[in-house]
């Protein structure tokens, strides 16, 4: 089950996470997302969380959503696939029989 964690302090470090969720279970991946393609290298104040199991997923968001780590409360919730939702909408998604602005445009 991997996990999105929101509200981040720019303070915290993979393996603090890492130590927040082991408690709810075993942790296969921590990821704070940071700016590295732009030269900054600074967090973005989001990650994600990869647990095996989804019931130890299931207590990690129940235990640690508004936990408050370096002063701010964190939001814990399931990541939702990227891939899906973003193949739909560039293929013209959306409702049937709607036709999306983007697939409107003229290109010249």
């Amino acid at each position: 089950m991997t996990l999105y964690i929101g509200n981040l302090s720019l303070e915290v470090s993979e393996e603090e996470l890492r130590q927040e969720f082991m408690a709810f279970g075993q942790v296969t991946s921590v990821c704070i997302m940071n700016d590295k393609h732009i030269g900054s290298g600074q967090s973005r104040g989001y990650a994600f969380v990869e647990m095996p199991s989804k019931s130890e997923g299931r207590a990690a968001i129940a235990g640690l959503t508004g936990k408050i780590l370096k002063g701010r409360p964190l939001d814990v919730i399931e990541a939702r696939p990227l891939s899906s939702n973003r193949n739909s909408e560039l293929n013209g998604g959306g409702r049937a029989g709607e036709v999306s602005s983007r697939s409107r445009r003229t290109r010249y």
